[in-house]
């Protein structure tokens, strides 16, 4: 099995151990060992919680700068959706994309176009009788991947759709041979502007299969602060329009992909631990009369990625003024079917953390060990073990990757008795003072 490549790493030497993380982490991927964080690599999902939280700045989003357009003749921008509520008093989305080009781009194709395509994709797709429902929407890496490590059941209801970025990196590139035909694939950079570290998790790995058009992946965050000089240098001059529409541009924010499909039997739901509580209920059963469910893992949606930098519901509130003057969906298919390029052949695996033991046998006796050390433990998931729970706690111990002593719960009752013990025998010893001096003498 290849390497799982994450976005999410940590700047060991800036850690102080303090826990936030570890509890804030939903696949418990966290541990503090020696006073510093240590993130387990087959748990991660990349979600960014943990860059969010840290107050030391010690998480971090890996992706590619800007300057790797410089690597390509042609490079192309991919600009989400949630990169045109950064700003401060935008009169327009068309002026951030003139400032795309401004900083070097010689093109930008905007997400939110290929998302309407995506939403009218959608609804022909509910439409067919062999379509396991509710179908669960592709476009948040992290539900796909929290998915595929532990809900087996429910990875068929992922939608095989390519979520909007892969089908804007595929018409982008399509876009560029033809107005340049004299440029082949290895000139043409195809620069996807990102607002979440999952999404270039996903790039990187190739979740797309062979069908991945995207070349390298910026932050949010990053062209934010380059597109702040450029587009004041330029800001009395009319700005170029926009391609996309509401429906594009709602993909955003929580339910505005949900709500493209004109059907009410959808549910959307935003927050890691919203969706897991979703997909637990799913996973059981509970839903029923839904046809659709989107997911994102960020509070309010994409706006909500930790490679951004606006508050979530602000962005949000500056989307729906950009909104106002844009047509509802100027994007439409020019077929009444799903072209097949827009189908992704790779669909989602369970990849099952790693098990206790290959050995059955092993295994079950070490889920016992779990359960007896569990039960000399306080119960009280208080984290200062450097495990998130108590259970998770006795798994480390049975796995020999920690001691039963770094329980401070247990060690302080211990500490407290054996200091009870010794006043008790100090007080003994001056009730009976003559079988002290006896003790004394005979040593």
């Amino acid at each position: 099995m290849a390497t799982y490549k994450h976005s999410v790493s940590l700047e060991a030497e800036k850690c102080r151990g303090c826990t936030t993380c570890l509890k804030r982490c939903p696949t418990e991927a966290i541990r503090i060992r020696d006073g510093r964080a240590v993130i387990n690599a087959e748990r991660c999902i990349d979600c960014g919680e943990c860059i969010k939280v840290c107050p030391y700045k010690a998480k971090k989003a890996t992706h590619d700068s800007l300057s790797c357009i410089k690597n390509y003749k042609y490079s192309v921008a991919l600009p989400a959706p949630s990169l045109y509520g950064q700003f401060e008093n935008m009169p327009g989305i068309g002026r951030i994309i003139r400032g795309l080009r401004d900083l070097g781009f010689d093109d930008v194709y905007e997400v939110a176009c290929a998302a309407e395509l995506v939403s009218a994709y959608t609804r022909l797709y509910l439409q067919r009788e062999d379509v396991k429902k509710p179908v669960i929407s592709s476009a948040c890496p992290t539900i796909s991947r929290m998915i595929s490590t532990n809900y087996p059941f429910l990875c068929e209801n992922i939608m095989p759709i390519l979520p909007p970025v892969d089908i804007a990196a595929y018409l982008a590139r399509e876009k560029a041979k033809e107005e340049h035909p004299e440029l082949s694939d290895e000139d043409i950079g195809i620069v996807f502007i990102s607002p979440c570290p999952a999404k270039v998790s996903y790039v990187k790995n190739g979740f797309a299969g062979n069908r991945n058009y995207i070349d390298a992946v910026l932050s949010v965050r990053d062209v934010y602060f380059a597109l702040l000089d450029v587009m004041k240098a330029r800001q009395d001059e009319p700005s170029e329009s926009t391609d996309a529409g509401i429906v594009g541009i709602g993909w955003a924010t929580t339910g505005g992909e949900a709500k493209a499909l004109f059907n009410e039997r959808y549910l959307a739901a935003d927050g890691i631990e919203n969706c897991i509580e979703v997909l637990e209920q799913l996973d059981n059963s509970d839903l029923e009369g839904i046809d659709f469910i989107e997911l994102n893992a960020c509070a309010g949606g994409c706006v909500g990625g930790a490679m951004t930098v606006a508050n979530p519901y602000v962005t949000q509130a500056k989307l729906q003024s950009l909104k106002q003057c844009l047509p509802v969906s100027p994007n439409r298919p020019a077929s009444p079917w799903i072209p097949d390029q827009f189908f992704n052949k790779k669909t989602v695996e369970y990849q099952p953390y790693s098990a206790l033991s290959d050995d059955k046998a092993e295994a079950m006796r070490m889920m016992g060990d779990i359960e007896a050390v569990m039960e000399t433990l306080p119960k009280i998931d208080c984290g200062s073990c450097g495990a998130p729970t108590c259970m998770a706690f006795a798994e480390d111990i049975v796995k020999g990757e920690t001691t039963a002593d770094e329980c401070t719960v247990n060690m302080r009752m211990l500490f407290h008795r054996y200091l009870e013990q010794r006043k008790e025998q100090s007080y003994l010893d001056r009730l009976n003072p003559l079988s002290k001096k006896e003790e004394d003498g005979k040593e």
